[in-house]
C-alpha cells in the first residue's frame, strides 16, 4: 500500500514548516503498517519561499500557475502515485492518531473516502466550528483541510471541480457519495482526533465579511462560489 499526502500551498512560508513536520510525524502511522508514503506539495504560484521550504523538507514540488485551491489539489494528485490520497492544507497539522484512524478505515476495506472534524488552534469562534463539525458528520462532508480517498475513485469522479473557488470539498463529497452508494462503500468523517487547523480566516476578516460571503453563496444558489472575486477570503493574499 502506498499513500500520497498532498499539500496545496500559496504563500505559506510561515506555516508550512510546522505542517510538513506534523505530516512527517503522522506518517509513522503508515510506516507502522509496512506502507510507503510520499509527500507532494503544490506551489500555487507563490511569491515567497513556499517551494524552497517544501523541497528542503523532502517534498516533491509541483507548480500550478492559476491561483485556485481546486486546481492546486488536482495538480498535486496528478503527480501522486499512491493507492490512496490524503489532502492536507498548508495551515493544518494532522496528528499521528488522525492518520492512524484514517489508515484503520483504509484497512477495513469498506471506506471509499473520508474527512475529519476540525479544531482551531485558539478558542476563537467555537460556535462556528461546533456547527461545522455537526454538519460534517451528519451530511458526511469532509473539510477541505483534510480529505482522504481512494486514488482510483478520485480520478473516476474527476477530482475537485475547477469551476469552484470555494466549497469544492462539499461538491467532491457529493460525487463520492453517489459512487459509494452504488458500490456499497462508506464515506466516513473521523472525529476521535480532530484536525488542528488555523483559524486565521476568522481572525483576519470581520464577522460581517464572513457572514456576507455566506449569504451571497446561499442567495445565489452557490453561483458566487464560481466567482473568484466573491471568494476573496481565499484569494486576496491576506496571511
Amino acid at each position: 500500500m502506498k499513500v500520497s499526502v498532498i499539500v496545496p500551498a500559496f504563500n505559506e512560508e510561515r506555516l508550512l514548516p510546522a505542517t510538513l513536520a506534523a505530516i512527517r510525524g503522522a506518517a509513522g502511522a503508515f510506516e507502522a503498517r509496512g506502507w510507503t508514503s510520499e509527500l507532494v506539495v503544490c506551489d500555487n504560484n507563490s511569491t515567497d519561499r513556499t517551494a524552497d521550504i517544501a523541497r528542503s523538507n523532502g517534498a516533491t514540488v509541483v507548480f500550478e500557475p492559476l491561483n485556485q485551491i481546486s486546481r492546486a489539489r488536482n495538480a498535486g494528485a496528478a503527480r501522486a502515485s499512491g493507492d490512496w490520497l490524503v489532502f492536507v492544507d498548508a495551515d493544518s497539522q494532522p496528528s499521528r492518531e488522525l492518520f492512524d484512524d484514517a489508515a484503520a478505515e483504509i484497512e477495513g476495506g469498506r471506506c471509499l473516502a473520508g474527512g475529519s472534524t476540525v479544531r482551531f488552534e485558539t478558542g476563537v469562534a467555537r460556535l462556528f466550528v461546533t456547527v461545522w463539525n455537526g454538519l460534517s458528520r451528519v451530511c458526511r462532508w469532509g473539510a477541505g483541510s483534510f480529505v482522504f480517498c481512494e486514488a482510483a475513485a478520485f480520478r473516476e469522479v474527476g477530482g475537485f471541480s475547477p469551476v469552484l473557488y470555494a466549497g469544492e470539498e462539499i461538491d467532491l463529497f457529493g460525487r463520492f457519495k453517489r459512487i459509494a452508494r452504488v458500490r456499497r462503500r462508506r464515506i466516513v468523517i473521523l472525529h476521535r482526533h480532530p484536525l488542528a487547523t488555523s483559524d486565521r480566516k476568522l481572525r483576519l476578516y470581520r464577522f460581517g465579511e464572513v457572514l456576507g460571503f455566506m449569504l451571497r453563496a446561499s442567495l445565489t444558489a452557490g453561483r458566487a462560489l464560481r466567482d473568484r472575486d466573491a471568494c476573496y477570503p481565499w484569494y486576496d493574499g491576506r496571511r
